[in-house]
């Protein structure tokens, strides 16, 4: 069967075979024989293709990986594991905004340490400027599960508060192009924060506050499915969440 993931990339990023080979360094009719023989290329050249094609190396070859190796280069994906989000550096930050070039994300219920740190909002409103892609999601605060993990961090309604704090805050913001923000009412196991392929993960303890929690630092590679999974969780908040409207 041909590899029709692999014709399908190449067609719609406008790049013939011919090119795709010599940038990779491979002769011409190794590729074809990739694509419609659908012949699995040296590990090497998977990493190549996926890399140069901006897609994941399981998705081209999804046979390719074994199990063992799907896990080793997820591994790869753990830049830093802090014991709480307090013990990352504070610079870490302004780095994971300011380097962003498509696309920013933030998935929290309140983030109120985010929205307090003036220098992290004149780089997200820089960066919106720039034609940088930013998501801002917000715990909804007439939301239960709001009340909940109030409850379970034993500041009950100062959640809420915390919240509708943070809308204000971010009202200059919500009002650039580039920038939208959303109200979402779901049970939130971690905050996410990325930029283009830099993720922060900030777990949720039961008991615990945020601030206190396990932190990882992590980056997106080919074939690696850690930092997909927590993108595909970010999307499906977003599609599901109400778009912030004048009055809130």
């Amino acid at each position: 069967m041909p590899n029709e993931r692999l014709r399908a990339a190449l067609l719609q990023r406008g790049m013939t075979i011919a090119a795709l080979a010599e940038e990779i360094d491979v002769d011409p009719k190794t590729v074809e024989r990739w694509i419609t023989k659908d012949r699995t290329p040296y590990r090497r050249h998977r990493y190549a293709v996926a890399s140069r094609l901006g897609l994941d190396e399981s998705y081209l070859w999804p046979e390719a990986l074994t199990k063992e190796q799907v896990t080793q280069v997820s591994d790869s994906e753990i830049i830093t594991v802090y014991p709480h989000r307090w013990a990352a550096p504070r610079d870490a930050w302004g780095r994971l905004f300011t380097d962003a070039q498509h696309q920013i994300g933030i998935l929290v219920y309140s983030g109120m340490f985010l929205a307090e740190d003036t220098g992290v909002q004149r780089t997200l409103a820089d960066k919106a400027k720039a034609g940088v892609r930013v998501r801002v999601l917000l715990g909804d605060p007439d939301a239960p599960q709001v009340a909940e993990r109030g409850a379970d961090e034993g500041i009950g309604e100062a959640m809420a508060a915390k919240i509708r704090n943070v809308l204000v805050i971010y009202k200059p913001l919500s009002k650039l192009d580039n920038v939208e923000i959303r109200l979402h009412g779901t049970v939130l196991y971690n905050s996410i924060f990325f930029a283009d392929d830099q993720m922060f993960v900030n777990t949720h303890v039961y008991g615990v506050p945020a601030s206190n929690a396990p932190f990882w630092h992590l980056r997106k590679i080919p074939g690696g499915e850690i930092v997909t999974t927590y993108l595909e969780s970010f999307e499906r908040v977003w599609e599901g969440a109400k778009p912030l409207q004048p009055g809130d």
